[in-house]
């Protein structure tokens, strides 16, 4: 018999609301509490996805600089899944790309204020991703998200 050499999944289930009764955050035993993000969700439902989606209002201007472009992106997103009937603790996923890691590092207290400010203190899995350029030359981050509403 053999013993299993990597750490137990422990599956940790979120709040009693109704809207996050189907959703478990998923945090392998002994492994160390992230912040302001989730190793892994489960959920069940129906599932909404955004495309990437960038700090610009309806009319197509961009914020002024990286935390305003950040901003303006997470309420984007938060009245994309509002199209849907989601809420932001329905996120179970975010993929950032930014155009400066260390532009995004040195303002990491001021967007987790925004972050709270707009989606709560409810963190869904969350990657982090330097690329070279977007699609929008003057664009400093885009995200993409991924929901699930409760059935």
């Amino acid at each position: 018999m053999t013993t299993p050499k990597g750490p137990q999944l422990a599956v940790l289930p979120t709040d009693d609301d109704k809207t996050r009764a189907k959703v478990q955050i998923l945090q392998p035993s002994g492994w160390p509490m992230p912040k302001g993000y989730a190793n892994g969700i489960a959920a069940d439902g129906r599932i909404v996805v955004t495309g990437g989606v960038i700090g610009w209002d309806a009319e197509e201007h961009l914020a002024d600089g990286f935390v305003a472009q950040v901003r303006q992106t997470l309420s984007n997103i938060a009245e994309i899944l509002a199209e849907a009937g989601a809420r932001p603790e329905h996120l179970v996923r975010l993929t950032w790309y930014v155009i400066d890691m260390d532009e995004y590092l040195s303002n990491l207290k001021e967007l987790g204020k925004i972050y709270r400010t707009i989606f709560g203190a409810h963190y869904p899995a969350m990657a982090l991703v330097q690329v070279v350029r977007l699609v929008e030359k003057a664009a400093r981050v885009e995200i993409e998200a991924t929901a699930v509403i409760p059935r």
